[in-house]
């Protein structure tokens, strides 16, 4: 038992061990290379559920403010699909809530303003909170106005006082990566307006658990969400969910809407009903779903190892795209280290020339690709996949191929295996 351990939600006790991923590094901090010989800090990755509110966590153990400050390298605007995304999104809420120049639009990790710039583009007033002063300069070139700071209770209260209570907040991928979860769902409370709007997107667990996305879990991940626990927090603190929608993001994330629990201006909506009736089928209330998640991890690890001895032994040469934090949970999973990939590729400059955190596997530009002319490209942001794909689609002019392994492996020859 661990009695002493409890649940960042609701408080109670937490013993149930989902899956055990051993001590990692923190996934994304990248090493520059004259500190390559310097021993890291370990977190474990043991992940527990709360078997009175559901909530799936990680004990809060890497202290917030050491990951995400000014040498934090993730900046989304790097991903066109994901601002995309953001721009699809920002169209939707502004049509369905009628946003106009008279409105409040507030976002919490608004990163480098990938999602901002677009309401700034239709003339929405908005705020960015997010304390990575990185990204918050980023987001200025874009003319999003960004508090650095971490958003809490007392966030909250200022930015209410000073610039006014939001007609929209939102949260894309933030509810994980906060350990004090109440006082944050607390500062929504204070900041929303009485007919506010909030919009949180998360991955959902019901996926994790089912595509067996272990890569998922990470430092900066204190929690690991379905409707059923979210909603949760959100009542606790007078927030109510009236509408959800499944989205493909992430390996599959959901989209909460929620108001006021006093405001009836917005009725509930079929699809809550729906997904909290699928966690229930699912098992992830009676815990069944959770059974056997230790073993299917071991597996891919397994079948990992198995691919590389191949490739090895028919003198392939493979290297890795994406230096992202789930790619190092994988990798460290594993146990990886320089003889497993050439190197890996990624898009943002900020990372190039820095090493992954523990396998210290270098991180390059992708125009290494044509240079080293690698046989296979293993893509660990498998959930980009596509993305990744098509943009570096000459791989496939010299005859080398692609591959990923979750949630199984998968190998692509042509643009065609996309489909």
């Amino acid at each position: 038992m661990n009695d002493d351990i409890q649940c960042r939600s609701c408080g109670g006790a937490l013993s149930r061990t989902v899956v055990n991923l051993g001590s990692h590094p923190s996934a994304n901090r990248l090493i520059p290379p004259d500190r390559a010989g310097e021993t890291e800090p370990r977190f474990p990755l043991r992940v527990f559920v709360c078997e009175h509110c559901l909530l799936v966590q990680i004990p809060h153990n890497h202290a917030a403010d050491d990951i995400f400050n000014d040498g934090y390298l993730y900046f989304s605007s790097y991903s066109q699909d994901w601002v995309a995304h953001a721009e699809r999104y920002v169209e939707t809420v502004t049509e369905h809530f009628g946003l106009g120049a008279s409105s409040l639009m507030i976002e919490i990790a608004s990163n480098d303003g990938y999602l901002l710039q677009h309401a700034v583009k239709r003339g929405i007033p908005c705020i960015g909170i997010d304390p990575a002063r990185g990204c918050a300069e980023a987001a200025a070139d874009k003319g999003v106005e960004t508090i650095v700071d971490f958003f809490s209770t007392e966030t909250a209260e200022r930015v209410a006082a000073e610039r006014g209570r939001a007609d929209l907040i939102c949260g894309n991928n933030v509810f994980a990566h906060v350990p004090p979860l109440n006082d944050f769902v607390a500062g929504i409370t204070r900041l929303l307006k009485p007919d506010g709007v909030l919009t949180l997107e998360f991955p959902h667990l019901q996926r994790l658990i089912e595509d067996c996305q272990f890569d998922t879990i990470y430092d900066e991940h204190y929690s690991y969400f379905s409707l059923t626990a979210a909603k949760g927090v959100l009542e606790r603190h007078g927030l109510r969910v009236f509408d959800v929608e499944r989205l493909p993001t992430h390996g599959g994330s959901l989209r909460i809407y929620a108001c006021h629990s006093t405001f009836d201006g917005h009725g509930e909506q079929p699809g809550v009903a729906e997904v909290l009736g699928a966690e229930r089928d699912a098992g992830l209330h009676d815990m069944s779903a959770y059974d056997g998640f230790q073993p299917r991890v071991d597996r891919v690890i397994a079948g990992f190892a198995q691919f590389l001895a191949e490739e090895n032994a028919a003198g392939r040469r493979v290297c890795g795209f994406g230096a992202a934090a789930k790619g190092n949970t994988f990798l460290n999973t594993f146990g990886a280290g320089p003889d497993t990939l050439m190197f890996v590729c990624d898009h943002t400059p900020a990372k190039q020339g820095r090493l992954l955190p523990g396998s210290r596997i270098p991180v390059v530009s992708p125009d290494r690709l044509a240079a080293e002319k690698p046989d296979t490209v293993v893509i660990l942001p498998w959930n980009v996949a596509a993305e990744i794909i098509r943009r570096n689609a000459d791989v496939f002019d010299w005859g080398g191929k692609f591959a990923t392994f979750i949630p199984e492996r998968r190998e692509y020859r042509t643009l065609d295996d996309l489909a």
